[in-house]
């Protein structure tokens, strides 16, 4: 099976992944010559699907479906006319995506479903996040303590050119859900934990058994699919919030493929949401074999003789990466590694049986880089306020 997946950056890399462990051939078609993907994918098309339709359309008609990984809304819309024209499965849903693409839209309903979300400004009080309405990930998010630090925030979102949205600092474990529906029913797949760097942006993702309470996972997994019910979610959605001591609060939901989450729960359980997705549009029964265990995934940044964790933005700049299996004792890496360059930056995947394993290969891998490339420093960051 052809799989011809659009963008080639973070949720393309994801996409390519997520491919090679399903069996799947991937396409990966991007305008950027230098979109990291292109290097990993089976065969890649550099192609401006806006301005070179007719030859899109090509590329599409041979494949067997088309998977948007990336979050532009024109590009979006654009492939939800052409894709089905060739007659091809298009495994995304605008209308689910239009929804979730707003904060300010997706709240309004999820306040409405009932779903427990942190409480609007000002009625919380002090600390605050700042966040704007239309962005992806950590993207102008800011967490104000107080008048003169919203301000600034605020500013912020005004230069993006997008609406505030103001809530309740909320503090606890940061955790996902998959969700994928089929227009009537919506399924929710495995609970993550994920980890963030100073910038509040995912450094590390964790997929095992307990993540949350056994009454908390169900009643995640009932918040998954009550929402993805609700909005008729005809393909993938993520539900990212915090676990609180007061229970779970729900941050955003996400009508797309997510980069990170995907290949951890593939890795630590073999759950392959790719795979599941495109089952659920050819009523065919997943092949892969499922299992327990635990998953660690993870970026990191080496830069002259220090090596970081990092963000997945910062991570997003690796150029023309490569995927090697047992690198320096991780399972899998996906890499810009090459010997003597003063910069470099990986994602890697360390499993087993139990956390503790897996945790015991990620400290084998830190020290034997360190080794190997003759680093001074591993430096762990993480946010001022968690």
């Amino acid at each position: 099976m052809i799989i011809g997946i659009v963008g080639g950056i973070l949720q393309g890399m994801e996409a390519v992944y997520l491919c090679r462990h399903a069996g799947y051939t991937s396409m990966v078609i991007d305008r950027d010559p230098n979109a990291p993907a292109l290097s990993l994918a089976d065969r890649s098309e550099v192609c401006d699907v806006l301005k070179e339709t007719e030859r899109a359309k090509g590329l599409f008609s041979q494949c067997d479906a088309v998977l948007p990984a990336l979050e532009d809304l024109e590009v979006l819309e654009h492939l939800s006319h052409i894709v089905p024209e060739c007659g091809v499965p298009f495994l995304f849903d605008i209308d689910a995506y239009r929804t979730s693409c707003s904060k300010e839209r997706s709240n309004t309903l999820m306040s409405e479903l009932g779903v427990p979300l942190p409480q609007p400004w000002p009625e919380c009080g002090f600390p605050i996040v700042v966040k704007p309405s239309s962005q992806s990930g950590s993207v102008g998010v800011g967490v104000a303590m107080d008048e003169e630090q919203r301000q600034k925030a605020l500013k912020v979102v005004e230069k993006l050119g997008d609406i505030p949205v103001q809530q309740e600092f909320v503090s606890g474990k940061s955790v996902s859900i998959e969700v994928i529906g089929n227009g009537k029913d919506a399924k929710a797949y495995v609970t993550t934990e994920v980890v963030l760097d100073r910038n509040y942006d995912c450094k590390q993702v964790v997929c095992e058994d307990g993540v949350l309470p056994p009454e908390e996972e169900e009643r995640f997994k009932a918040i998954g699919e009550t929402v993805g019910k609700a909005i008729g979610l005809k393909g993938l959605m993520d539900v990212e919030a915090i676990h609180t001591k007061k229970g779970l609060r729900v941050l955003e939901i996400d009508a797309r493929i997510p980069s990170q989450t995907p290949a951890c729960i593939c890795a630590a359980t073999g759950v392959n949401l790719l795979e599941e997705l495109v089952c659920s549009r050819t009523g065919e029964e997943p092949k892969s074999v499922r299992h327990k265990g635990c998953a660690i995934y993870e970026h990191y940044l080496v830069r002259g003789d220090r090596m970081y964790t990092c963000g997945e933005k910062e991570f997003a700049h690796v150029e023309q990466p490569c995927y090697i299996e047992d690198f320096w004792g991780a399972d899998e890496a996906v890499t810009d590694f090459r010997t003597g360059k003063y910069e470099w930056r990986c994602t890697v995947v360390f499993t087993g049986e139990t956390y503790q394993d897996a945790l015991w290969k990620k400290k084998q891998f830190i020290r034997n880089t360190m080794d190997n490339c003759g680093l001074e420093e591993y430096i762990d960051s993480e946010p001022e306020m968690i």
